[in-house]
């Protein structure tokens, strides 16, 4: 477990740490010397901050994940929104455009649409809510906080169980 000082917050990333986690995102797969490149900086400095991020638990996964928490978004909640059906495209390109909005399903049971919504404290979150619900062919909302996350999204597990299975099983021709 890592913990986040205060020094560590994001108080303390300035514009280019903001711009080397936003190509990180873009990019998945940049090269040190290629985000250096794009960015204009040096490819030392562009190393020590991604060192500086991945020590501090802002970045994980090899600097490829962003740990929201730590660059102040540490309010998590999950939203069902009940929506007209003839509004639902509407509804999601409007839920699209929402930058707090991390994910969106369109789910069966209670309610139409699921959304993974993330904030900087519970006025910030009432702010975001407050704009989904003005979107056009929101009926009702129903919102779960995250109090904790015991696992975080992974998917290590189902492709570790297809290799080992992969390699018990005949090769077929193609």
């Amino acid at each position: 477990m890592v913990l986040i000082t205060e020094s560590d917050s994001l108080n303390n990333l300035d514009p280019t740490d903001l711009k080397i986690l936003l190509e990180l995102i873009r990019n998945p797969r940049v090269q040190i010397g290629e985000l250096s490149e794009s960015l204009g900086i040096a490819r030392n400095t562009a190393q020590s901050r991604v060192r500086r991020m991945l020590r501090a638990g802002i970045l994980h996964d090899g600097g490829r994940e962003i740990d929201l928490g730590a660059v102040g978004y540490d309010v998590v909640a999950f939203v069902t929104i009940e929506v007209t059906h003839r509004e639902l495209d509407g509804v999601v390109g409007a839920l699209r455009l929402l930058p707090q909005v991390l994910e969106v399903h369109e789910i069966s049971g209670r309610g139409d649409v699921w959304c993974r919504v993330v904030a900087t404290d519970t006025h910030n979150l009432q702010a975001a809510l407050r704009q989904v619900l003005r979107i056009k062919g929101v009926i009702r909302t129903e919102t779960v906080l995250a109090l904790h996350t015991h696992i975080p999204y992974r998917t290590e597990p189902l492709i570790s169980r297809l290799a080992q299975g992969a390699g018990n099983q005949p090769t077929r021709p193609h």
